[in-house]
């Protein structure tokens, strides 16, 4: 884990409420995991005291750079959503603990499910499954086309399947309701988005007996355990998700 000033190289709006950065650092960044994510410091903003924890959506080591999908909600995102090249944002990085890869060579078939900003991890984590010779499956979900996050690089990593509330792109409905999930072979499955959504996945994983990963988005202060905000309720006690997670196997959730 560092504490870094990051320089933002590029950044561009990829939806109405939604910009992905991409950054770098004087510095050598620290290596990184898919699942893992960074705490940003907010500047010259009253009333934001707090860092704002964001996934890593993408890291490519040989050049030195992060990418980050922001989602306006309140005034510390939207303070990040308005850097411009050339910006620095103090970033601690990296925190938490990622999803869990196979081992080069070993028979894996995964499907990524991602939903909204929920996407924003799935995109590393595809990259490196790529790296040990796994083309991943992902399934993205959205309320309409217009806020699908991303899809163009999803398409340069493995295949895309897409749902939208509306049925304005892909299958009309929730990520549940895409025929994927009950046509495909597949032995893994890996989460994020919100919390209801998921849930339904980790039902249907568990009815099909697939191994499955969710990293959860309970709110996350301070990034390594100490504040108490993003406590989860598991088989094993009550854990902070920023220092046990933010990525849980579903066999330690009392989710049902």
């Amino acid at each position: 884990m560092k504490v870094l000033d990051l320089i933002v190289k590029e950044s561009c709006a990829v939806s109405a409420t939604s910009v992905r950065m991409v950054l770098t650092a004087h510095d050598t960044l620290p290596d990184m995991q898919p699942g893992q994510f960074v705490e940003l410091r907010i500047d010259d903003t009253p009333g934001v005291l707090l860092r704002r924890p964001i996934s890593i959506h993408d890291y490519d080591k040989e050049s030195n750079t992060l990418a980050l999908l922001v989602q306006r909600v309140g005034k510390g995102t939207a303070w990040l959503c308005s850097r411009q090249a050339g910006d620095v944002v103090n970033a601690v990085l990296p925190l938490g603990n990622g999803f869990t890869l196979p081992s080069e060579g070993a028979p894996c078939s995964p499907l990524l499910i991602g939903g909204g900003v929920g996407v924003a991890p799935l995109l590393f984590l595809g990259r490196e499954l790529c790296r040990r010779g796994i083309v991943p499956t992902f399934l993205l979900g959205a309320r309409t086309s217009k806020e699908l996050l991303c899809k163009d690089l999803f398409e340069s990593v493995g295949t895309v399947y897409v749902t939208t509330e509306v049925g304005d792109e892909g299958v009309k409905g929730f990520v549940t309701h895409h025929p994927v999930l009950s046509e495909g072979d597949f032995n893994a499955v890996y989460v994020c988005g919100p919390k209801p959504m998921m849930q339904a996945v980790v039902t249907m994983a568990r009815a099909g007996e697939v191994w499955c990963e969710v990293s959860l988005e309970n709110r996350m202060a301070c990034g390594i355990g100490a504040c108490l905000c993003c406590v989860e309720d598991t088989l094993s006690g009550n854990v902070c998700v920023c220092k046990e997670g933010p990525v849980f196997n579903i066999d330690r959730l009392k989710w049902t």
